[in-house]
């Protein structure tokens, strides 16, 4: 039939082609060009090896039983060249090419394409197929450039990175293939140089430049632009692409003078410190990363000091010329400006850092200034005016020049009463209350060293400028220093036999009291003024009554005008 025709000529043909020899079924026969096995490909593959392009792999070669006949690993480096241009053999030059950085391939190289017929005498057997593991670790090509990819910017950024500035940053460094060589975090402090003098390879010199601080940055450098063909010790080996990853903690030009931002300036300024003034100031210290290094705040007390007289560094010294009081004021100081090289390990500070104060100025003064008087209310027709020794009656708030409220006489329902030149209230406000009308309103602001001087008072900062609001309730004339009371004429020829009033010899203290109050009513004479007259006709009467026993006597009785001069003729 004609199916079992077909059959027997199938037969055949297998029978003729098993006589000539050939190959059985399931041998591929001989490879016609190198097999690839990708058995491991990163997920993330930013470039692939192209003819021309220099790499660095390792790799193990075996036979098919698995001899192994070399290996990069037994060496202890990897292995460097060019791809594609025929400086490998020709299945290995065509097996790496496209692989990523950390692809991980099995290549199998036919004989016509690794070492023929002829093989390596001693090592490779003629017509040998050789398997090769190889992984790839670095790819780069001549015409590279410098890599930088920014990872993190801050939003402010007035300055960037030039040649000749120095630089303070952290790092970590690696290999294409992310093996890790180097790292700053790991030595606990920054990496410090100028930039484009040649004291970095020059893929970082390059790498750098224009950079904030505060700034991250991922710098890929080619081997020309790194280590080269040397490498670095053990940790870079020749020809090696490097991956930094770098923060710019800060940066300054040693020509560099402090830099100002005025961050709140008072509508009023009616005067700017300089050198010599007294400055109170609050202030936050960070360095240019923002790290906290000291702050007043935190302590609960302004830092006070004299300006432009060396007292602090060289830098606040200039950044507070011609403050405002109340401004708010960033103050950028270069190292050689702050605390130089060295840092200031008080205050956690790093050789060569770059320091940024916020700056709240509370108040300044100079030693040399008197009060500041400004008459806000002054009534029509002001004849009589307050003077020394007057007693007077006044209201007052007062209050730090930032504000802070810390005495009113309003609190107490009633007005303040004083003696002026009695040493009872601060010099500067005495001073201030003088030359008033009644009903007169005036600002001072008073100086500490007419104030509370350097030690303050319960609730009044040291060396703090003080602002009072007054106004002048009322007034009454006084009497001259030492006295009680004084005559507006002549006294009596008979003081005694007229104060005597039941003439008995002896004047008791209600004798005393009422002829005074007599005298006080008949506009003969005035009491020194005080809000208790009772008081002070009482110490007349003590200090009369020179025995102590209850009664003034003739030899007792004395005009505080003829004491004084008894005792001019005593010094005499």
């Amino acid at each position: 039939t004609a199916a079992g025709s077909r059959c027997l000529l199938l037969l055949l043909i297998l029978l003729l082609l098993g006589v000539l020899g050939a190959p059985a079924l399931g041998d591929p026969g001989p490879l016609e060009d190198v097999v690839i096995d990708r058995y491991y490909i990163p997920k993330i593959c930013l470039r692939e090896a192209q003819m021309g392009d220099f790499i660095r792999y390792h790799y193990n070669g075996t036979f098919k039983d698995g001899k192994k006949f070399d290996s990069s690993y037994d060496r202890g480096a990897t292995v460097a060249g060019v791809v594609g241009v025929g400086r490998l053999i020709t299945g290995m030059d065509r097996g790496l090419q496209g692989m990523c950085v950390n692809e991980r391939r099995h290549l199998i190289v036919p004989p016509h394409l690794g070492y023929g017929s002829i093989g390596v005498a001693g090592l490779i057997p003629p017509d040998a197929t050789l398997y090769f593991d190889v992984v790839m670790l670095d790819i780069w090509n001549k015409n590279d450039k410098l890599q930088i990819t920014t990872l993190s910017k801050p939003e402010r950024c007035n300055r960037t990175v030039e040649n000749s500035d120095f630089v303070r940053y952290h790092y970590n460094g690696t290999l294409l293939d992310g093996t890790p060589f180097d790292s700053s975090y790991s030595k606990g402090s920054t990496y410090d140089t100028y930039v484009g003098t040649g004291w970095l390879i020059k893929g970082m010199d390059q790498g750098l430049l224009g950079m904030c601080a505060g700034e991250k940055r991922s710098i890929i450098i080619p081997p020309f632009l790194a280590y080269g063909e040397k490498g670095y010790g053990t940790v870079i080996p020749p020809q090696a692409s490097l991956v930094f990853s770098v923060l710019l903690v800060d940066f300054h030009n040693p020509k560099d003078g402090v830099f100002l931002e005025h961050l709140e300036v008072p509508e009023s300024c009616k005067r700017r410190a300089v050198t010599g003034d007294f400055v109170r100031y609050h202030y936050n210290g960070t360095l240019m990363d923002g790290t906290l290094f000291d702050s007043s705040y935190s302590r609960n007390e302004t830092y006070n000091t004299y300006i432009g007289k060396g007292y602090i560094i060289p830098g606040m010294d200039q950044g507070l010329q011609g403050v405002c009081m109340g401004e708010r004021r960033r103050v950028v100081i270069p190292p050689h400006l702050a605390y130089g090289e060295n840092g200031a390990g008080k205050y956690k500070i790093p050789g060569s850092a770059v320091l940024i104060f916020d700056v709240h100025v509370i108040d300044f003064h100079n030693p040399e200034d008197p009060v500041e008087i400004e008459t806000v209310f002054r009534p029509e027709g002001c004849n009589v005016t307050t003077r020394h020794r007057d007693f007077v009656r006044y209201h007052y708030n007062c209050s730090l020049l930032d504000g802070t409220r810390l005495f009113s006489s309003y609190d107490y329902g009633k007005p303040q009463e004083v003696t002026l030149g009695a040493n009872k209230v601060i010099e500067g406000l005495n001073s201030g209350l003088l030359d008033m009308c009644a009903g007169e309103r005036r600002v001072l602001i008073v100086p500490p060293h007419l104030g509370h001087g350097e030690s303050g008072a319960r609730g009044v900062p040291g060396s703090a400028v003080l602002r009072f609001e007054v106004e002048l309730i009322s007034m009454e004339e006084g009497v001259p220093e030492g006295y009680l009371f004084i005559w507006h004429g002549e006294p009596p020829a008979s003081l005694y036999e007229q104060m005597d009033l039941n003439k008995d010899g002896g004047i008791p203290a209600e004798e005393f009291s009422t002829f005074i109050k007599t005298q006080v009513a008949e506009g003969k004479g005035r009491l020194m003024p005080s809000s208790d007259p009772e008081k002070v006709i009482a110490d007349m009467f003590q200090n009369q009554d020179r025995n102590q026993d209850g009664k003034i006597t003739p030899d007792e009785l004395k005009l505080k005008s003829d004491e004084d001069q008894e005792k001019i003729h005593e010094e005499l």
